[in-house]
């Protein structure tokens, strides 16, 4: 389930005025940024231990950089462990590949936990903690076995809520409801677990979904960024 390594990014020397911005947060006294690789089920994170600021170590255009495949470490984003708040444990956020920072990610907080277990030395242990998240109150569990179990809650199917501009047509939900994609229709179901999710099993009156056929780098950023996502999808 995970692939780890661990590693650091270190800044060049700089001759530029202290006021151009360096590639690691120059507050730190260190010029170096120490990080885990993890992945979930092929969502691949970078997990950086913040527990020592309630801010992250890197802002999220420095976290666009880390995250490009050619020229830096490689991920779909980065995770970093806070303090809690409001009586949790320990707080989650995530910058994504593109500067922008999602409330939640079911991949990315099993990451996360597994990251705890670690820095926590939490092995051959049944544990759980709190975890604040932009999408609300998570809590992992971390099995016996190492493995991290999460519950993500019900599903929220109200289209308003996911949200969707697209229109209702099952109890206030958007079930397998019409959504033109480059020229394209697709039947799309709505949900959010935390963060919108929308999700297709083809196109109207096509054949079952083959998605080796699919350009899913070229299609992708379509589904995210349509209109009927206020604030952007992820698509399945």
């Amino acid at each position: 389930m995970f692939i780890t390594s661990y590693s650091m990014v270190k800044q060049p020397p700089q001759k530029t005025s202290s006021k151009s911005s360096s590639f690691l947060d120059q507050r730190e006294g260190s010029r170096s940024l120490h990080f885990v690789k993890y992945h979930g089920l092929g969502n691949d994170f970078i997990l950086v231990d913040n527990r020592d600021s309630s801010e992250p170590k890197i802002t999220p255009e420095q976290a666009v950089k880390l995250c490009d495949r050619n020229f830096g470490i490689g991920a779909d984003g980065v995770i970093f462990a806070l303090p809690g708040v409001n009586g949790t444990d320990y707080t989650m956020r995530i910058f994504n590949s593109d500067g922008s920072e999602p409330e939640m990610c079911g991949n990315g907080v099993r990451c996360f936990a597994r990251f705890i277990a670690e820095l926590e030395n939490l092995h051959g242990k049944r544990q759980s903690f709190t975890v604040h998240t932009g999408a609300g109150l998570i809590v992992p569990e971390i099995q016996e076995d190492g493995l991290v179990k999460v519950d993500m809650g019900q599903p929220v199917l109200k289209a308003a809520n996911v949200p969707t501009k697209l229109a209702s047509n099952k109890n206030d939900a958007v079930v397998k409801s019409e959504l033109v994609v480059d020229g394209v229709t697709w039947n799309v179901t709505c949900v959010s677990m935390g963060n919108p999710h929308c999700v297709t099993f083809g196109t109207k009156g096509g054949e079952d979904l083959q998605v080796d056929a699919l350009n899913l780098a070229q299609i992708g950023p379509k589904f995210e960024h349509h209109d009927a996502f206020p604030a952007r999808t992820n698509t399945g």
